[in-house]
């Protein structure tokens, strides 16, 4: 096996953040021993802190100095009750778009040895991976207030859909299916935004005689949500928009366990740009600092990191090693357990050095 460097862009963020993250980061470094990979790591102060000491969430030019690197991982970013939503993350909408990052991917899979929230459905019935248009749609700043503050305020934010990009993030998802139980559901809302989501349809009729044997199914967004709690079974790969995408994964996180479970990436899938990695959950301030978060969705993004490296290997041992810690009861608080974050971590890292993977 010959050696590979890869250089690694740690942002902790905020809250939770730094706590998972140090978990996730342990595992890694003890896959890349056992698999002859080696690890440079670059570590962003960026976020809350440095928010409070510079007035900004990231120094200027941070997005070029990122263009060097092999992947991001992310931890958590945002503090509600000081900082601005809008503010914490807008970091990561420029990564995003900067780095053409077009396709959010979150898989929502009930593992086994969990209970999910809903009754009589189980590890089989739950595998539903959604993709999420990343780059344009209605997380476009396009927009604007007129007369803030009076009473005839006026707010107008305009969501933006290119041929360019529904197009590929719809092919993107045809051939993730090919690689799942080729089934394909594209999520929309055609029957109220006229012109949008219906050229989404329109593209998707065009270029479903691509993909034959992918099974295609549209639903609009309410229908979904519905039906993401009615017949989770019947999902396999999920495409939607950014807003539809973001609300849906949600739900998918609790369905697959927890948002503690759940993980995501926003990838440049020909590989033009860096990637970026993250847990779905946010920052969670109301826990930080108790050491009680939970790791397994950060460690989960690992798995999602290592398989566009180029690591499978790697990447499966992970994987197998987090479900076999939970299937031997190996949980933290919100799974019903009682181990800490650190304690959690070591449980993977056990699994990791056994047979068990």
């Amino acid at each position: 096996m010959s050696e590979q460097n890869f250089e690694i862009a740690v942002y902790p963020g905020d809250g939770i953040g730094p706590e998972v993250t140090c978990e996730a980061i342990r595992v890694l470094d003890v896959v890349a021993q056992q698999h002859g990979f080696t690890l440079s790591k670059r570590y962003l102060d960026w976020g809350y802190d440095y928010w409070k000491q510079h007035g900004q969430p990231a120094p200027d030019g941070f997005v070029d100095s990122l263009r060097d690197v092999d992947a991001i991982f992310l931890g958590a970013v945002g503090w509600p009750d000081d900082m601005p939503d809008h503010l914490s993350l807008a970091p990561l909408v420029s990564i995003r778009q900067a780095f053409d990052q077009y396709a959010c991917i979150r898989p929502a899979r009930l593992l086994p040895g969990l209970t999910s929230v809903l009754a009589g459905k189980g590890p089989d019935d739950i595998d539903i991976m959604v993709i999420r248009e990343n780059s344009e749609g209605e997380y476009i700043d396009n927009g604007g207030r007129f007369k803030q503050g009076t009473a005839d305020e006026v707010a107008i934010q305009t969501a933006l859909h290119t041929r360019k990009g529904v197009e590929r993030i719809l092919r993107f998802g045809f051939e993730q299916a090919r690689t799942r139980r080729r089934h394909l559901t594209m999520v929309t809302k055609s029957n109220a935004q006229r012109y949008s989501y219906v050229m989404w349809d329109d593209i998707l009729e065009e270029i479903k005689g691509d993909y034959p044997d992918v099974e295609t199914v549209r639903q609009h967004c309410d229908a979904a949500v519905m039906n993401f709690v009615r017949w989770p079974e019947r999902f396999d790969v999920v495409v939607a928009s950014n807003l539809f995408g973001d609300l849906l994964t949600d739900l998918g996180g609790i369905l697959g366990g927890g948002l503690g479970l759940a993980p995501s990436c926003n990838v440049n899938p020909e590989k033009n740009f860096p990637s970026m990695f993250e847990p779905v959950h946010g920052s969670a301030p109301d826990i930080a600092g108790q050491g009680i978060a939970n790791p397994v969705a950060a460690v989960l993004s690992l798995v999602m990191m290592l398989d566009h490296l180029g690591q499978p290997v790697a990447a499966k041992q992970i994987q197998a090693a987090v479900e076999s810690a939970i299937l031997a009861g190996h949980k933290t608080p919100d799974l019903g357990g009682e181990l800490s974050t650190q304690q959690m971590g070591d449980a993977i890292i056990s699994k990791l050095a056994s047979s068990d993977c």
